[in-house]
């Protein structure tokens, strides 16, 4: 059954999409392990590692899509789910150095041997196995996603009001993380990962699998939001983003509609933040800054809010813009540059790039079927015999 609700999901737009996504996945580490060196075909572990990167702000922009292009919720404290992903995977690759820190430590990070810990905090226990943290990953930005979501949806605040109140959350994390007394680095994070899972986190082959992992999050959280948007789910919640009042009185309960949408789509980003950590190597309290959720709004909107595929695109085209720009001269001027394309976005393609060539390639497309059948009509009409004959 569940089979049978993705693929009826997929348009051949999804389909070439889910395609190149996955003939990426396979053929880049294969180019990176496999041909040598001096190959111009050869992908550096660098570039692996950095499209790695691209590939999880792709599925955290996927998750910004899904609630603000299909249900009209404008989070502005989406990083703070994506970042308490990324620290849920951190501790658990900090859990694996064990005895080989600096300090020698077999139990204690050496964040806490330097700050005087006397024993290992609590909630620090069960991130020594994998299974664990992986479970962390999803429900501890899920359970926070539930709880601001019930809140926040039950007092029905919405619109601006609720943009600021989750980037007022995200902020409230950040200033509660760089404390170093609550256990999670401070200032620095954690950082100096050795193995995952066994694997040495800098071999050539444990960052090519990482990348194949990080596109294959990518096709399932694409597969996910694809399997509720075409849904009858879907419909109710595009009838929430265009109309929730109507909605409502039609005798929906728009809060339940919102609620679960809201933390699915933070479970996708806490996913998307857990395979970023082990492939940048650090995590700290600067993935809660609110500029880094607010930027992940202009990926969508750049892409083309509602269409899915646009906010995967429009994630990598900025963030390859963003390292192209921010490596040589203009690197000062970025963030005047990405300002300058949001509004340019806004005010020239308001539905962005993909949206806005759907909006030109449709009625072209209907123009074509209609000529086309026009001609077999007309051809129908010739080859007929007159009975009147």
């Amino acid at each position: 059954m569940m089979p049978h609700v993705l693929t009826r999901s997929l348009d051949r737009s999804a389909s070439i999409f889910l395609l190149v996504v996955a003939a990426l996945g396979v053929l880049i580490p294969l180019s990176n392990l496999l041909l040598p060196s001096g190959s111009i075909f050869q992908v550096p572990t660098y570039l692996v590692a950095l499209f790695g990167k691209y590939v999880c702000y792709a599925v955290l922009a996927l998750s910004i899509d899904l609630i603000w292009g299909y249900c009209g919720i404008l989070s502005l404290g989406h990083g703070a789910f994506f970042a308490l992903g990324g620290y849920a995977m951190g501790m658990y690759l900090m859990r694996q150095i064990g005895s080989r820190g600096v300090y020698g430590n077999p139990i204690l990070p050496d964040f806490m041997v330097f700050l005087n810990y006397p024993k290992l905090p609590w909630y620090w226990h069960g991130f020594d196995m994998f299974w664990f943290a992986a479970l962390m990953v999803l429900v501890v930005p899920g359970l926070l996603a539930f709880c601001f979501g019930w809140l926040a949806f039950r007092s029905r605040v919405t619109g601006v009001y609720l943009s600021i109140i989750t980037q007022a959350m995200t902020y409230a994390l950040l200033l509660a993380f760089f404390r170093n007394d609550f256990g999670f680095g401070g200032n620095n994070g954690l950082t100096d990962f050795k193995d995952i899972l066994g694997f040495n986190v800098q071999a050539d082959g444990t960052r090519a699998a990482l990348f194949l992992l990080s596109c294959l999050a990518l096709i399932i959280a694409f597969l996910i939001c694809r399997a509720v948007v075409t849904s009858k789910l879907g419909k109710v919640l595009i009838a929430v983003r265009d109309a929730e009042s109507r909605t409502r009185f039609l005798g929906y309960r728009v809060e339940s509609y919102k609620l679960f949408v809201f933390t699915l789509s933070a479970c996708m980003a806490g996913v998307a933040g857990a395979l970023y950590v082990p492939q940048v190597g650090i995590i700290n309290p600067g993935e809660f800054a609110p500029g880094n959720s607010i930027e992940a709004v202009i990926w969508v909107a750049v892409g083309g809010r509602g269409t899915l595929i646009g906010a995967a695109l429009g994630a990598i085209v900025v963030n390859y813009a963003k390292t192209y720009f921010t490596s040589g001269p203009l690197a000062p001027y970025w963030l005047f540059m990405l300002g300058a394309l949001f509004i340019l976005v806004t005010l020239l393609l308001p539905k962005g790039l993909i949206g806005t060539f759907n909006e030109w390639w449709e009625p072209y497309k209907a123009r074509r079927l209609s000529d086309a059948a026009e001609s077999a009509a007309r051809e129908d009409g010739v080859s007929e015999p007159n009975p009147a004959e």
